[in-house]
């Protein structure tokens, strides 16, 4: 098994530190996201039909689309505890995807890679059009998580993986802020098996 990533992708991320916390022996391959996308790897080119991070190499199989492949692994590996449990968590990743996962990447890269990529600017109006969803669906996800310890109850689930991903960026994102029950949900988090930073974890 084959993972590439790149530390500024929190949708790598997700994958890379469900893998770890389940303990998964693979192989890491850093990917430049910066680079003309000709310029990738062949390797890389082949299994990506986007030619994007995360991108899964299994069993001569290619897996792309972070949520996707957290299902794919949450099958493989037996993580799903019944029918009723997959459903709950596929809820909450196409949530994710929708909600936390479009505002919190692109004020992200506002705010902090547009030295790297220009193109990252956003006007002022889609700026606070991106905060005004970030403060909503943030305070969804909290009101969520206010008498339970993760998303789904006293267990951790792989859509906990999905949802706090762009959230353990957040201190680099300006103008917003993470509330309480978010906050400790983050904590227990990064107290889980295989937690390191970004930064460390996708080098």
């Amino acid at each position: 098994m084959k993972l590439f990533g790149h530390y500024d992708s929190g949708h790598a991320l997700k994958v890379k530190f469900f893998l770890d916390w389940l303990n998964i022996d693979h192989e890491y391959e850093l990917v430049d996201i910066y680079s003309k996308r000709e310029d990738r790897s062949t390797e890389f080119l082949t299994a990506s039909k986007f030619a994007e991070v995360p991108t899964l190499i299994d069993d001569n199989n290619y897996y792309t689309q972070s949520n996707a492949i957290l299902v794919y692994l949450a099958e493989k590996f037996a993580v799903f505890h019944n029918d009723k449990h997959k459903q709950e968590n596929l809820q909450w990743l196409v949530w994710e995807a929708n909600k936390i996962g479009l505002c919190l990447p692109q004020l992200r890269c506002h705010d902090r890679l547009t030295d790297k990529n220009p193109n990252f600017k956003l006007s002022q109006g889609a700026y606070d059009w991106l905060i005004h969803r970030y403060r909503h669906d943030v305070n969804v996800l909290d009101n969520e998580l206010r008498n339970q310890k993760f998303i789904l109850g006293e267990q951790v689930s792989p859509a906990d993986f999905s949802l706090s991903a762009y959230l353990l960026y957040a201190d680099e994102i300006n103008n917003i802020e993470v509330p309480k029950n978010v906050a400790h949900w983050l904590d227990r988090m990064r107290n889980l098996n295989g937690w390191q930073s970004p930064y460390t974890m996708l080098a």
